[in-house]
């Protein structure tokens, strides 16, 4: 079985002067760096932790459905 492939959100944040990746199918799923490789790096352990809790504690795993507004607007058929 091959791991779910989830969307990641990476976008710069003024207001914390850092990269900022967030994760929407996995509540709470978020990190920063100094870089946007850095931020990257750190979400995919981030996710990786996640899914270890969310396994240890009986939590379901979400099936990857997150998919931006510039997917309906620029794929629709």
């Amino acid at each position: 079985m091959s791991e779910p492939r989830y969307h990641i959100n990476l976008f710069w944040s003024q207001d914390d002067d850092c990269w900022i990746a967030d994760v929407p199918d996995l509540r709470y799923c978020t990190t920063h760096g100094d870089t946007s490789d850095e931020a990257l790096v750190n979400v995919h352990d981030a996710i990786e932790n996640w899914l270890e809790a969310a396994q240890a504690t009986g939590i379901a795993i979400p099936v990857p459905s997150y998919r931006p507004d510039i997917y309906a607007t620029r794929f629709a058929a």
